[in-house]
């Protein structure tokens, strides 16, 4: 069985592994206020905190319950642009998905060909019944880009998180199988 955390590849990017040369890059856009406001972690993201993340994403199997965490390159260049997790449920049939991607690779379309092309191994090549997402409702073009890949909203939750000294709102989302393959979806080859 091939190692999915090395070789899934989109037209412009490829999502591997994170390795420890990923550490500068992951600090630096997890740093970003604008790439935290709508995430759990704080910023700054210390250089030590970050070589503990990129081990451990590195150590992760993509195919256990929990999370595992795809570093996103270009092609045609090295360095981490983004990340796209993956939580796996315990009875393999389920996942949830989140993505953090660098303000200076936002807006071109690679987030969207990221998160497609997992949605697509996921949901097609691996079987499995259901992705779901959930995003801050403030969170605009996270909201946008899940639409775009075809998830459907199911749930508005009302000043359900504490975060950073607010409640938020919470928006659900998620994809069948079966409604991901009745729409042909499968783009970014």
């Amino acid at each position: 069985m091939r190692d999915v955390a090395e070789l899934m590849e989109t037209t412009r990017l490829r999502l591997r592994r994170f390795g420890p040369q990923d550490a500068p890059a992951l600090a630096a856009y997890r740093s970003d206020p604008d790439v935290s406001r709508y995430q759990s972690w704080a910023a700054p993201v210390p250089s030590a905190e970050a070589e503990r993340l990129a081990a451990r994403f590195a150590a992760g199997d993509p195919r256990a319950p929990g999370w595992f965490q795809y570093a996103v390159q270009l092609r045609d260049a090295p360095g981490l642009i983004g990340d796209v997790g993956v939580r796996r449920g315990e009875d393999g049939r389920q996942a949830e998905l989140g993505f953090t991607f660098d303000p200076a690779f936002q807006g071109r379309g690679y987030a969207t060909e990221a998160v497609t092309r997992v949605v697509e191994f996921l949901l097609l090549e691996e079987g499995l019944h259901r992705v779901s997402a959930a995003c801050d409702a403030r969170n605009v073009r996270s909201v946008n880009l899940l639409e775009r890949v075809g998830f459907r909203r199911e749930g508005h939750l009302l000043q359900s998180t504490w975060m950073k000294g607010e409640w938020t709102d919470d928006l659900l989302y998620g994809l069948l199988a079966s409604e991901y393959r009745a729409t042909g979806a499968v783009r970014h080859r």
